[in-house]
């Protein structure tokens, strides 16, 4: 889950004052950001311990300063929360700064952490996207792919999902503030519904589920409701995509479909790279 530290040192304030946070977007729908807003009563004890600098969501002014706050902040920030890929050589110029005056960068999202639905361009040639969607793309600027922000520079921790879910990130920030290591799950969704008593959807209704090869952390909401597993959270550390992808043909699913459902939020997961030629070696020789 975590990428190797940044120039920073490790997580943990320095002492004597307040710590600074800032919550930066880049390409994403915002939904990750408003998983911050959404803690509601936590957020107002958080700000009790942690100055919140830079949150253009929240507050378009810049604590501390004068005027409107700017785009790429002023810094510099103790802890850094960035949703977004970078989609854009202005995207890419401006993470390198936001590395730069942060002491401690966390990505949220599946857009921060694996280039999110916006990735499928990578699949293709964007100049095709542009022509279908703007009358006039000569007037847009933009890169040939959807990347994670560890594409760019040091990441110290992701937390994956889409959205986040609201008590990993609280996780995360109160294990800042406490200088240790946040305590975030590595298991896989299939965890999740044993601790919850959730009757697997693909033994007992041969029900296509991600669940195996999915990171935990939604709480198995899908599976509770009884349908599959999509993966909104990404791949588990080590998925075993060839058992996966056997046991989704067994289940009924062609090829493109399989190649399909591993192609939203965090499609450009280079865990799920192997995945089209597995899909084919199945057809061509399916398990037993």
């Amino acid at each position: 889950m975590a990428t190797g530290p940044g120039p920073g040192p490790g997580p943990g304030p320095a002492t004597g004052r307040r710590p600074t946070l800032a919550v930066w977007k880049f390409a994403s729908c915002d939904g990750c950001q408003l998983t911050l807003l959404d803690c509601e009563d936590e957020l107002l004890g958080l700000t009790e311990r942690v100055r919140v600098d830079h949150f253009l969501e929240m507050t378009p002014v810049e604590a501390g300063g004068p005027g409107r706050a700017r785009l790429d902040g002023r810094g510099p920030y103790d802890l850094s929360l960035v949703e977004g890929s970078i989609t854009t050589a202005e995207d890419a110029e401006r993470i390198r700064h936001v590395r730069r005056i942060s002491r401690y960068l966390v990505t949220i999202g599946a857009c921060a952490t694996a280039g999110g639905i916006q990735a499928l361009r990578n699949f293709a040639h964007v100049g095709d996207f542009l022509a279908t969607v703007y009358a006039r793309p000569e007037y847009i600027e933009t890169l040939e792919t959807s990347t994670a922000i560890s594409a760019h520079v040091p990441v110290d921790l992701e937390l994956r999902g889409c959205p986040i879910d609201r008590r990993q990130l609280l996780e995360v920030v109160t294990a800042y503030l406490a200088g240790r290591k946040p305590l975030i799950s590595s298991h896989s969704v299939c965890f999740e519904c044993k601790r919850r008593g959730t009757t697997c959807v693909t033994v007992a209704h041969g029900t296509p589920c991600l669940g195996p090869v999915t990171h935990a952390g939604c709480g198995a909401i899908c599976p509770a409701y009884g349908r599959g597993c999509y993966g909104c959270f990404g791949p588990s550390a080590e998925p075993n995509l060839r058992s996966m992808v056997a046991e989704l043909r067994h289940d009924g699913m062609s090829e493109r479909d399989i190649q399909r459902v591993f192609r939203t939020f965090n499609a450009a997961s280079p865990e799920h790279a192997p995945v089209p030629d597995l899909a084919a070696e199945e057809r061509q020789n399916p398990t037993a």
